[in-house]
């Protein structure tokens, strides 16, 4: 199983539209996939119709399992998606008083790295969408993965952003003395702006060695499909969104070593 987070210390940059795409994809690619949602505002969530304050289980219930020193019971939290393959981890408002709660017990930044390992042979990917804020759910997130995915607007106040996610990440790279591969994806690009080509170009120069080599556009498409409640891959497989999308699947798929990856769109 590999777990991917999604992650960047600002919101508004596409994160959440990024797991879930990516996790269609997968899950059009025949693989069984989890999205888990570790940000309160739970917008992962709600994309697919859940209510976080309604779920009957949660990842919430992940940490309170490990305050009260039970197994986790993941599996019972999870909720099948309506498409084939693709399952939910929801997230519940009450995440935010995880910081809080949680200050005194041993071990909080592994809850949910611990949580996926007793699933280990039920997925093939897992994707996590991490909270804008550097706490123990973001801790979490990133402790849990083995890649990490930095959506990026591009407009110049998202690289302020970008450079607290990068210190955030080299400073828990440094505590657990290994180093996480990351890749940072140029998002929402709009060619006709000035705004869009200049920040781009400062990606480049700034960050090229982990930088994407392509941009997921603006489309109309992936707003559509939130509204839908869908993966757009499965609601508009041949927009230009989707198929930015399935090129930065494959090259990620193809820095897991598959070289021959190849994702349908459709």
């Amino acid at each position: 199983m590999k777990v991917w987070t999604v992650s960047n210390q600002k919101g508004g940059v596409g994160k959440t539209t990024t797991a879930v795409t990516l996790g269609g994809l997968l899950s059009d690619w025949g693989l069984k996939v989890l999205l888990v949602d570790l940000d309160p505002h739970a917008s992962l969530t709600s994309y697919f119709r859940i209510n976080p304050d309604q779920a009957g289980g949660s990842a919430y219930n992940l940490f309170l399992d490990a305050m009260e020193g039970k197994a986790a019971r993941t599996r019972s939290y999870i909720q099948p998606s309506t498409v084939e393959g693709l399952s939910v981890l929801p997230a519940a408002t009450a995440l935010a008083s995880v910081e809080r709660k949680g200050s005194g017990f041993d071990g909080m930044g592994l809850v949910i790295s611990r949580a996926l390992t007793a699933i280990d042979p039920d997925y093939d990917y897992v994707l996590i969408d991490s909270p804008p804020l550097l706490g123990v759910l973001m801790i979490n997130a990133l402790a849990a993965c083995k890649r990490l995915i930095i959506p990026v607007q591009t407009e110049f106040l998202a690289m302020k952003g970008l450079e607290r996610m990068v210190a955030t990440l080299e400073m828990i790279c440094k505590s657990r003395n290994k180093a996480l591969d990351y890749t940072i994806v140029p998002t929402l690009f709009d060619r006709r702006t000035s705004a869009s080509v200049q920040t781009l170009k400062a990606l480049r120069e700034t960050y090229g060695a982990h930088l994407w080599g392509s941009v997921i556009p603006i489309d109309t498409k992936l707003r559509d499909a939130s509204q839908a409640g869908l993966p757009a891959s499965t609601c508009f497989p041949g927009s230009r969104g989707v198929a930015a999308y399935s090129s930065l699947l494959d090259g990620l798929m193809r820095k897991e070593g598959l070289a021959e990856a190849k994702v349908a769109s459709g």
